[in-house]
């Protein structure tokens, strides 16, 4: 059965919205490091699962506003700097990001609308949240220096 065949298990609104607060709490106390660690564990339970759970949706949602924000935050680094201090490119995180949801995507045959529906959870619901909860001082709740870009367009 396809993972979200059964769309009323969960909230998945409300789900994405709580993984975003849980994920701010866990950024202010342990920094990326801490994040980075508890994904990994995340991601090691529940892809053990039978199905597709709610804790599993939380672990990405997590990780898609973490490596959203990273990824954009070391991009304004120059590559000599990144390199210096062993950061991963934007591309890398993205690439490794990718990767994590198709393993998860694919082991439970999410659907590409379904996929895409996370996604589009995620961007409208918990990144915003995360976004005002890590960057207080960002008047639109974006990243430092995000606005501006956007308005430059």
């Amino acid at each position: 059965m396809p993972a979200f065949a059964d769309k009323a298990a969960w909230d998945h609104v409300a789900n994405v919205k709580d993984a975003a607060e849980r994920l701010a709490k866990l950024h202010r106390t342990e920094g990326s490091k801490g994040v980075l660690k508890f994904l990994d564990a995340c991601y090691r339970t529940h892809l053990l699962a039978s199905a597709y759970t709610a804790g599993l949706e939380s672990c990405m949602a997590q990780d898609y506003m973490h490596s959203q924000v990273l990824a954009q935050l070391y991009a304004r680094l120059p590559a000599e700097a990144r390199e210096k201090s062993g950061a991963p490119s934007p591309e890398l995180i993205a690439q490794g990001m990718g990767q994590r949801f198709m393993v998860a995507f694919s082991q439970y045959k999410v659907s590409s609308a379904d996929a895409d529906q996370f996604r589009k959870n995620v961007d409208t619901h918990g990144l915003p949240i995360f976004l005002k909860a890590v960057f207080p001082k960002a008047s639109n709740g974006a990243a430092p220096n995000e606005g501006a870009e956007k308005n430059k367009k």
